[in-house]
């Protein structure tokens, strides 16, 4: 009797390590749960960057006013008859302008 009690121990020992720890266990399984959460969380904000650039692209197809915005922003550009006026702030100053110095090398 204590023979087949072993055996049978040793069976369900057998038979419960791949649920535990083989291939399609279950510490893989919460491992894949955990990786798949994140690249959910991932791909949430990826999305919601997406959205927001198609809007950005159907506006400047859409209108004049948001490639006229940016042009003034990122590019300074004004219209005709516009006077560009620059205030700085008083910790900034103008920057300075460096120009390359040129050395003249003699010829043999």
């Amino acid at each position: 009797m204590r023979l087949l009690f072993i055996i049978l121990a040793l069976l369900t020992a057998i038979t419960q390590y791949p649920l535990w720890w083989g291939k399609g266990g279950w510490l893989r399984v919460q491992e894949l749960e955990r990786k798949a959460s994140s690249q959910q969380e991932t791909n949430e904000a990826l999305i919601a960057r997406n959205n927001a650039l198609q809007a950005e692209v159907q506006d400047l197809k859409s209108g004049k006013a948001a490639v006229e915005e940016r042009a003034r922003a990122e590019l300074g550009m004004i219209k005709d008859g516009e006077i560009f006026v620059q205030i700085l702030a008083p910790h900034e100053r103008e920057p300075e302008i460096k120009t390359p110095q040129i050395s003249k090398k003699k010829g043999n």
